[in-house]
Protein backbone atom coordinates (compact mmCIF):
# COMPACT_ATOMS: atom_id res chain seq x y z
CA UNK A 1 0.00 0.00 0.00
CA UNK A 2 1.18 3.66 -0.75
CA UNK A 3 1.88 5.70 1.92
CA UNK A 4 -0.41 8.62 2.00
CA UNK A 5 3.44 10.80 1.61
CA UNK A 6 4.18 8.98 -1.48
CA UNK A 7 1.02 9.73 -2.88
CA UNK A 8 1.42 13.55 -2.17
CA UNK A 9 4.72 13.38 -3.80
CA UNK A 10 3.08 11.69 -6.85
CA UNK A 11 0.40 13.55 -7.25
CA UNK A 12 2.21 16.88 -6.94
CA UNK A 13 5.06 15.41 -9.40
CA UNK A 14 2.07 14.97 -11.98
CA UNK A 15 0.35 18.51 -11.48
CA UNK A 16 3.65 19.97 -11.67
CA UNK A 17 4.45 18.23 -15.40
CA UNK A 18 0.98 19.48 -16.77
CA UNK A 19 1.66 23.22 -15.36
CA UNK A 20 5.26 23.82 -16.96
CA UNK A 21 3.72 22.00 -19.97
CA UNK A 22 1.40 24.94 -20.07
CA UNK A 23 -1.82 22.61 -19.23
CA UNK A 24 -5.09 23.53 -16.38
CA UNK A 25 -5.34 21.26 -13.58
CA UNK A 26 -8.07 21.00 -11.28
CA UNK A 27 -7.23 20.74 -7.72
CA UNK A 28 -8.44 21.35 -4.11
CA UNK A 29 -6.96 24.54 -2.24
CA UNK A 30 -7.47 25.96 1.25
CA UNK A 31 -11.02 27.16 0.29
CA UNK A 32 -12.55 25.87 -2.53
CA UNK A 33 -11.62 23.32 -5.49
CA UNK A 34 -9.60 25.41 -8.29
CA UNK A 35 -8.64 25.37 -11.71
CA UNK A 36 -5.11 26.55 -11.36
CA UNK A 37 -2.25 26.96 -14.47
CA UNK A 38 0.77 28.45 -14.64
CA UNK A 39 0.56 32.16 -13.90
CA UNK A 40 2.89 33.79 -15.70
CA UNK A 41 1.74 31.95 -18.67
CA UNK A 42 -0.79 33.49 -20.73
CA UNK A 43 -1.67 30.77 -23.59
CA UNK A 44 -2.51 28.75 -20.36
CA UNK A 45 -4.11 31.88 -18.29
CA UNK A 46 -6.78 31.57 -21.71
CA UNK A 47 -7.36 28.07 -21.35
CA UNK A 48 -8.60 28.97 -18.15
CA UNK A 49 -11.07 31.67 -19.32
CA UNK A 50 -12.19 29.69 -21.92
CA UNK A 51 -13.02 26.58 -19.70
CA UNK A 52 -14.57 28.95 -17.17
CA UNK A 53 -16.42 30.93 -20.17
CA UNK A 54 -15.24 34.03 -18.59
CA UNK A 55 -13.81 37.59 -19.96
CA UNK A 56 -10.50 37.84 -20.23
CA UNK A 57 -10.84 41.27 -18.17
CA UNK A 58 -11.65 40.07 -15.13
CA UNK A 59 -8.71 39.42 -12.49
CA UNK A 60 -7.40 35.85 -11.31
CA UNK A 61 -6.37 35.06 -7.72
CA UNK A 62 -2.74 33.48 -7.60
CA UNK A 63 -1.44 30.85 -4.78
CA UNK A 64 2.20 31.35 -3.94
CA UNK A 65 3.70 29.46 -1.31
CA UNK A 66 4.96 31.94 1.09
CA UNK A 67 6.70 35.74 1.53
CA UNK A 68 9.16 34.92 -0.53
CA UNK A 69 7.73 34.22 -3.82
CA UNK A 70 5.20 36.50 -3.20
CA UNK A 71 8.39 39.67 -2.80
CA UNK A 72 9.11 38.18 -6.03
CA UNK A 73 6.18 39.08 -7.78
CA UNK A 74 5.49 42.41 -6.35
CA UNK A 75 7.25 45.37 -6.97
CA UNK A 76 6.86 46.80 -2.82
CA UNK A 77 5.04 44.86 -0.68
CA UNK A 78 3.77 47.03 2.14
CA UNK A 79 4.81 46.51 5.51
CA UNK A 80 0.91 46.17 6.86
CA UNK A 81 0.73 43.19 4.16
CA UNK A 82 2.86 41.34 6.61
CA UNK A 83 1.51 42.30 9.91
CA UNK A 84 -2.08 41.21 8.03
CA UNK A 85 -0.33 38.11 6.66
CA UNK A 86 1.22 37.35 10.25
CA UNK A 87 -2.01 37.48 12.44
CA UNK A 88 -4.56 36.23 9.52
CA UNK A 89 -6.26 33.19 10.78
CA UNK A 90 -8.74 32.28 7.62
CA UNK A 91 -8.46 32.08 4.28
CA UNK A 92 -7.22 35.48 3.07
CA UNK A 93 -6.63 37.07 -0.64
CA UNK A 94 -4.73 40.23 -0.75
CA UNK A 95 -4.88 42.48 -3.85
CA UNK A 96 -1.42 44.35 -4.43
CA UNK A 97 -0.44 46.70 -7.20
CA UNK A 98 2.79 46.97 -8.65
CA UNK A 99 2.43 43.60 -10.11
CA UNK A 100 5.55 41.76 -12.22
CA UNK A 101 6.70 38.99 -14.24
CA UNK A 102 2.55 37.71 -13.88
CA UNK A 103 0.77 37.16 -17.25
CA UNK A 104 -1.16 40.26 -18.78
CA UNK A 105 -3.94 38.59 -19.48
CA UNK A 106 -4.17 37.84 -15.56
CA UNK A 107 -4.29 40.40 -14.18
CA UNK A 108 -6.56 44.10 -14.90
CA UNK A 109 -4.91 47.03 -16.59
CA UNK A 110 -3.95 48.62 -13.19
CA UNK A 111 -1.65 46.06 -12.29
CA UNK A 112 -3.00 44.72 -9.20
CA UNK A 113 -3.26 41.40 -8.32
CA UNK A 114 -5.06 39.23 -5.98
CA UNK A 115 -2.50 36.71 -3.80
CA UNK A 116 -2.97 34.41 -1.39
CA UNK A 117 -0.76 32.12 0.51
CA UNK A 118 -2.28 28.98 1.09
CA UNK A 119 -2.81 26.87 4.87
CA UNK A 120 -2.95 23.60 2.96
CA UNK A 121 -0.64 20.47 2.58
CA UNK A 122 -1.28 19.72 -0.81
CA UNK A 123 -1.61 23.40 -2.12
CA UNK A 124 2.04 24.70 -0.57
CA UNK A 125 3.76 20.82 -2.00
CA UNK A 126 2.23 21.94 -5.39
CA UNK A 127 3.91 25.36 -5.50
CA UNK A 128 7.14 24.74 -3.65
CA UNK A 129 7.58 22.21 -6.24
CA UNK A 130 6.56 24.30 -9.20
CA UNK A 131 8.42 27.70 -8.06
CA UNK A 132 5.97 29.95 -9.32
CA UNK A 133 2.69 31.55 -8.64
CA UNK A 134 -0.62 29.24 -9.75
CA UNK A 135 -3.84 31.15 -10.77
CA UNK A 136 -6.28 29.61 -8.65
CA UNK A 137 -9.94 30.48 -9.82
CA UNK A 138 -13.20 28.31 -8.68
CA UNK A 139 -13.84 25.11 -10.75
CA UNK A 140 -16.97 26.33 -12.54
CA UNK A 141 -18.54 27.83 -15.19
CA UNK A 142 -18.76 31.76 -14.54
CA UNK A 143 -22.00 32.52 -12.95
CA UNK A 144 -22.22 29.19 -11.20
CA UNK A 145 -21.84 28.26 -7.70
CA UNK A 146 -18.28 27.92 -6.30
CA UNK A 147 -17.64 24.40 -5.99
CA UNK A 148 -16.79 23.71 -1.95
CA UNK A 149 -16.55 19.36 -2.74
CA UNK A 150 -15.15 17.55 -5.49
CA UNK A 151 -18.97 15.74 -6.07
CA UNK A 152 -19.77 19.85 -6.57
CA UNK A 153 -17.38 20.04 -9.77
CA UNK A 154 -19.87 19.96 -12.79
CA UNK A 155 -18.60 17.05 -15.57
CA UNK A 156 -17.89 19.44 -17.93
CA UNK A 157 -15.16 21.03 -15.86
CA UNK A 158 -14.09 17.76 -14.94
CA UNK A 159 -13.15 16.94 -18.30
CA UNK A 160 -11.90 19.76 -19.55
CA UNK A 161 -9.12 20.16 -16.84
CA UNK A 162 -5.47 18.34 -17.84
CA UNK A 163 -4.85 16.64 -14.86
CA UNK A 164 -7.46 16.29 -11.57
CA UNK A 165 -6.61 15.94 -7.91
CA UNK A 166 -7.86 13.10 -6.40
CA UNK A 167 -10.42 13.82 -3.78
CA UNK A 168 -8.62 12.60 -0.75
CA UNK A 169 -6.84 15.89 -1.21
CA UNK A 170 -9.41 18.36 -0.26
CA UNK A 171 -8.83 17.51 3.14
CA UNK A 172 -8.20 20.95 5.17
CA UNK A 173 -10.22 23.11 2.58
CA UNK A 174 -12.71 25.71 4.38
CA UNK A 175 -15.33 24.93 1.14
CA UNK A 176 -15.92 28.76 1.74
CA UNK A 177 -14.42 31.32 -0.67
CA UNK A 178 -11.40 33.62 0.98
CA UNK A 179 -11.99 37.35 2.18
CA UNK A 180 -10.53 39.48 0.14
CA UNK A 181 -9.01 43.01 1.03
CA UNK A 182 -7.10 45.14 -1.31
CA UNK A 183 -3.80 47.59 -0.05
CA UNK A 184 -3.49 50.77 -1.65
CA UNK A 185 0.11 51.76 -1.69
CA UNK A 186 -0.12 54.32 1.54
CA UNK A 187 -0.70 51.01 3.43
CA UNK A 188 -4.55 51.69 3.24
CA UNK A 189 -6.85 48.67 3.43
CA UNK A 190 -10.05 48.27 1.62
CA UNK A 191 -12.43 45.27 2.55
CA UNK A 192 -13.66 43.54 -1.05
CA UNK A 193 -15.21 40.32 0.71
CA UNK A 194 -15.80 39.48 4.15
Amino acid sequence: MISKEKELRKAVDEAVKVLREGGVILYPTDTVWGLGCDATNPKAVEKIFKIKRREESKSLIMLVDGPDMLSRYIREVPDVAWQIIEINDKPLTIIYSGVERIASNAIPEERTAAFRIPEHQFCQALIRKFGRPIVSTSANISGSPSPSMFESISIEIIEAADWVADNSFEAGSTGKPSSIIMLGTGGEVKIIRE
